[in-house]
């Protein structure tokens, strides 16, 4: 627990890959706590800042100003360079070194009382290493991917869903037009949560997800099928960490120090297969960071800001070493260390895969 009546100064940071929603976390949180009268600070790139202390930046009714609609961060945010594994250039190459001491030395030098951490998964763990330093911390989660434990979505979700969506809409009139199967490859990591929401309402004919690894003649029969009935055009979905039955996950070179490895390549896998077996034209298409992009939806904005004001409320009762989650309709905190347990993956009995199947779309099996 943490005294409450001892707060006077708070600090934020955004870790990971960016989301739609992260300005509307940050600004209201700002705003709840210079209501209680505490001072807010950003803390720039991760905990970057916390090395250079020249990036620690003071939050203030008029840094926070209408940044609710806006993408990004303005504070920066950071997928490489975790303190506990930090890449030190040597003479010898590379060198992973633990320079976490230095962060707590930075936190507590700034006379730091608690910090509100946004992020994913990635960094829920870096945020638990840094509780068992005594970083009295609240965790606020953060990742388009939806595969964080204990809260029924995470911000950045629905607004990825919706360009994803947009784009499987858009190539549907030009796989017509050509006759062709288009493959759309969205992100997700390890999880099919991207692919499943945005392939059932851009009504995909497949869906390929980690959580079913897919076998591919099951693919070009659902696709031959189609072309029996006179239906000469196909959209597959696949998301990024998707596998064939018996293969491996597909990566975008060898994982670099300090870093997630980049996921990538199994779109164009897929499309080249089915070209191989069917002789159907097919093309694929790369979303990419498009899903990261641009204002979030009414729904994100919302949810953030909810996160972002039970944060300062969590902090202000006391609690810490906690996340903020949606247990609809409240938002309500879990043992941040539990979220961190296992990673969300889609249930395969879920109403969303059943309505899949309801609706005739193959999902790999």
């Amino acid at each position: 627990m943490l005294d409450p009546k001892k707060i006077k100064r708070i600090a934020i940071n955004t870790g990971g890959g960016d989301a739609p929603g992260l300005n509307a976390v940050i600004r209201a949180a700002t705003l709840a706590a210079i209501e209680r009268g505490w001072e807010v600070y950003g803390i720039r790139h991760g905990y970057r800042g916390l090395l250079d202390t020249r990036e620690l930046i003071p939050l203030t009714r008029e840094t926070v100003r209408g940044i609710t609609h806006l993408g990004g961060t303005i504070l920066g945010t950071a997928n490489k360079g975790n303190p506990f594994e930090y890449p030190i250039q040597t003479p010898e190459g590379v060198r992973l070194t633990d320079i976490s001491d230095k962060v707590v030395e930075n936190f507590r030098a700034k006379q730091l009382d608690a910090l509100i951490c946004i992020g994913g998964d990635g960094s829920m763990r870096l945020a638990q290493k840094f509780i068992k330093k005594g970083i009295p911390i609240v965790g606020v989660p953060k990742t388009i991917d939806n595969d964080l434990s204990g809260t029924v979505t995470t911000f950045g979700f629905d607004t990825a869903v919706s360009t994803a969506t947009d784009a499987i809409d858009k190539v549907h009139s030009t796989a017509e037009a050509h006759e062709r199967v288009m493959v759309v490859e969205v992100m997700g990591r390890y999880a099919g949560w991207i692919a499943l929401a945005s392939g059932v309402a851009g009504t995909a004919d497949v869906i390929l997800m980690p959580e079913i690894p897919f076998d591919l003649e099951k693919v070009c029969e659902k696709v031959m099928q189609r072309e029996r009935a006179g239906r000469t055009f196909s959209i597959v979905v696949v998301a990024e960490g998707a596998t064939p039955k018996g293969g491996q996950l597909m990566v975008r070179g060898p994982k670099e120090a300090g870093r997630e490895v980049l996921l990538g390549g199994i779109g164009q896998y897929v499309a080249d297969e089915i070209t191989r077996r069917t002789g159907k034209e097919t093309r694929s298409l790369v979303l990419g960071h498009l899903q990261r992009g641009g204002g979030p939806t009414t729904f994100d904005r919302l949810i953030a800001l909810r996160f972002g004001a039970a944060a300062v409320r969590t902090l202000a009762e006391g609690q810490v070493d906690v996340m903020v989650v949606l247990d609809p309709p409240t938002v309500r905190t879990i043992p941040l260390a539990s979220a961190i347990e296992r990673m969300r993956a889609v249930p395969l009995d879920s109403d969303t895969v059943l309505t899949a199947r309801a609706l005739g779309i193959n999902l790999g099996d």
